[in-house]
């Protein structure tokens, strides 16, 4: 019973849908009319700015951090990965947005925070050397995936880590086909907050 509310109270903890109350609470808009419609970091940029893009971003980690935290935090003999991973899906499907949430970095990148920070702050140097290369955040989320996939099965012997990363980064692809679909087309936006063109 008890690792069972651990996993359900990971999953509500990932429904936590921070872009749309930022949204309506600090700018009085609901973030899934705007932009792309996604509940997520990027989109929040786009639409509210930096400042309200960074607290998304934060909450969206967090609560993957926090989520992976449960089982060491209540002593309850569950996965902290088995939980961050219910965290995500929780993101993706939040039940207090219908459902229609976010595609899995941020919150991914948070449950890695906690279970293995040194692969957290890799994953970030990536993200942010791709990022500034191609100006895709789309594109900098899925070779973070993919870089996280080559570390873990050539730099780790952490067998519920390579799974729950491969799980994740499938997560992250799937949530990006309609980008993936753009960056051939080259019609994907890229971001203007790092300067060039």
């Amino acid at each position: 019973m008890e690792k069972a509310l651990i996993l359900i109270a990971a999953y509500l903890l990932g429904s936590i849908p921070f872009a749309l109350l930022v949204g309506k609470i600090g700018y009085g808009v609901d973030i899934r009319e705007h932009g792309s419609g996604n509940l997520g970091g990027t989109n929040t940029f786009r639409v509210l700015g930096v400042k309200a893009g960074i607290m998304v971003t934060c909450g969206d980690i967090l609560k993957g951090t926090l989520a992976a935290s449960l089982p060491v935090l209540f002593s309850v003999h569950v996965h902290p990965l088995l939980a961050g991973v219910c965290a995500v899906l929780g993101h993706i499907y939040p039940i207090f947005a219908k459902f229609r949430g976010g595609k899995a970095v941020a919150t991914s990148a948070g449950v890695m925070l906690f279970y293995s920070p040194l692969l957290f702050v890799s994953l970030l140097i990536v993200f942010f050397i791709v990022l500034y290369i191609s100006k895709y955040v789309s594109l900098s989320s899925m070779l973070a995936g993919v870089y996280a996939v080559i570390y873990t099965i050539f730099f780790t012997d952490d067998i519920p880590l390579m799974i729950a990363v491969l799980l994740l980064t499938a997560f992250i692809f799937y949530r990006h086909r309609a980008n993936i679909k753009r960056i051939i087309n080259k019609t994907e936006p890229k971001i203007k907050w790092l300067g060039g063109k």
